[in-house]
């Protein structure tokens, strides 16, 4: 049999419906693998072996009663450490949030239990999903699996470096401006970033609440379609969430019926694009017009200005989202405090990382009197601008077709001392959140350095289904399914 940590989620799914395994041989495979992945590449914070191994069993027995709740019934799911679930610590990788554990369950991880998923271990994360490089950790940095001299990409660094790893055949993730798409290019993995109001949002601990979104990463793209089956749907405890019942878009990753027309954004290939990023995108594109479909190049015009907006837009959300970490109400509170005043500065100073303290503040700039329509007005008038080109560009093709990155993933330490350039890394993925529109990322290639490369794909609200098909005809015609890091040499793969 093949090793269980390179098996996709739909195919331990098949193997356990067979009765070829169970989820606890599954789960103790896993175990293991993480005690023999962790020390060199530390995408968790925490597990707990013992409850992963109660909700295996649970899911055996289930089976053994021929009471199976669908594809991911024992397949286990880890979770990036900003969703809730009842009893567990919820820490968002922040020292404000140590020792804080949830009092109640985030609807996304509900519907993964009924599911009978086994959901098991908090992921690394940038404090507060606030970084591209996982290096804002407010505990320790995550390595990327194909070189642990580089990161894993970010906020959701830990979810896709656990899936690259075979540490998880899935994990949740969320993507406020890139921080599923970005982490999952890095790291070879599928991550899609659904249409906003798609997943619910309840129990996801807000940074910016108008453009946050949960979603998967995974080996395939089958396994992304069985996440979404599994979370999507309306939820009445999330006034964002959108109408209507869970997809079943798993069982609809044919080709796309008909050629579609593809666009390919001029803003996205210009200055700063990495000759191998660029080539291998180019490849895909020739690979998508043999297939059947038309490729045309399309104008963008705002998209430049998507990283300031959302500097703007995000840091304003972040600072009023933010304020209830006061060390009264949740997790840490500094000691020796003189007062009420004093604790509450006391507290943030000590709590907050270097990162979330530059976004709190730059938001609470934009947002104070007599800056607020200089930038935080303005800001939102360029996103509304934002919005308008996808809806005319959309007007004329299907879906859109670019990089996700500019590069592949950098080495440790070569950005985290310059906050622009940082993030420059998520100039593609941006867009994307300001317009909440669905969009992919799939492997696409290496680098001649052996690190993945990413293919985005975005389509018009809704469209996830699309995105999929087009994505699991790209899948089907190369061998990036499945992939896992060489993480017991630590080496990359060359092209």
């Amino acid at each position: 049999m093949t090793a269980l940590h390179t098996c996709t989620a739909g195919d331990l799914g098949t193997l356990l419906d067979r009765g070829e395994v169970g989820s606890l041989e599954i789960t103790e495979h896993l175990l293991a693998r993480l005690e023999a992945c962790e020390p060199r590449i530390r995408a968790f914070l925490s597990w707990e072996g013992e409850d992963a191994r109660a909700r295996a069993r649970a899911s055996d027995e289930r089976r053994r009663r021929g009471e199976s709740r669908g594809p991911l019934e024992g397949v286990p799911v880890a979770l990036k450490d900003i969703v809730a679930v009842e009893g567990q610590p919820l820490g968002c990788a922040s020292r404000i949030l140590e020792g804080f554990r949830s009092p109640y369950t985030a609807t996304a991880v509900r519907r993964l239990e009924e599911a009978g998923a086994v959901v098991f271990g908090r992921l690394n994360m940038d404090e507060f999903a606030m970084g591209s490089s996982t290096e804002n950790s407010g505990y320790h940095p995550t390595a990327n699996p194909w070189d642990n001299r580089r990161v894993p990409g970010g906020s959701s660094g830990g979810s896709a470096a656990a899936v690259a790893a075979g540490e998880a055949p899935i994990a949740l993730g969320s993507d406020t401006g890139g921080s599923i798409r970005q982490p999952a290019a890095f790291c070879g993995t599928v991550g899609l970033k659904p249409t906003y109001g798609r997943i619910s949002r309840y129990g996801l601990v807000a940074f910016a609440s108008s453009l946050d979104q949960i979603g998967p990463l995974a080996r395939s793209v089958e396994d992304v379609a069985l996440f979404l089956d599994a979370t999507c749907g309306h939820d009445p405890r999330d006034s964002t969430s959108l109408p209507g019942g869970p997809p079943a878009w798993a069982g609809r990753l044919a080709p796309p019926e008909g050629p579609l027309r593809l666009g390919v954004p001029r803003e996205f290939f210009g200055e700063g694009l990495a000759p191998e990023v660029r080539e291998a995108v180019e490849k895909a594109l020739r690979f998508y017009e043999q297939a059947g479909h038309s490729v045309e190049e399309v104008d963008l015009p705002h998209a430049e200005y998507g990283v300031a907006v959302y500097y703007i837009v995000a840091t304003a959300e972040a600072s009023s989202n933010l304020a209830r970490f006061d060390g009264i109400r949740y997790g840490q509170r500094a000691p020796g405090a003189e007062d009420g005043i004093d604790l509450y500065y006391r507290t943030r100073e000590e709590g907050f990382g270097p990162e979330v303290v530059r976004r709190i503040l730059l938001g609470t700039y934009v947002l104070s009197s007599g800056y607020y329509d200089a930038y935080y007005l303005r800001a939102q008038k360029v996103r509304t601008l934002v919005q308008r080109d996808f809806e005319e560009v959309f007007a004329r093709v299907d879906a859109l077709v670019s990089p996700t990155t500019p590069t592949v993933a950098f080495r440790e330490g070569d950005k985290i001392d310059d906050p622009l350039a940082m993030y420059l890394n998520d100039i593609y993925t941006i867009p994307a959140n300001l317009a909440g529109l669905p969009a992919l990322s799939v492997p696409c290639g290496f680098s001649p350095e052996g690190m993945p490369i990413g293919l985005q794909l975005m389509g018009p609200v809704l469209a996830e289904e699309r995105l999929l098909q087009l994505a699991r005809q790209f899948e089907e015609g190369h061998d990036f399914r499945g992939q896992v890091a060489p993480v017991e040499t630590g080496e990359g793969r060359s092209s």
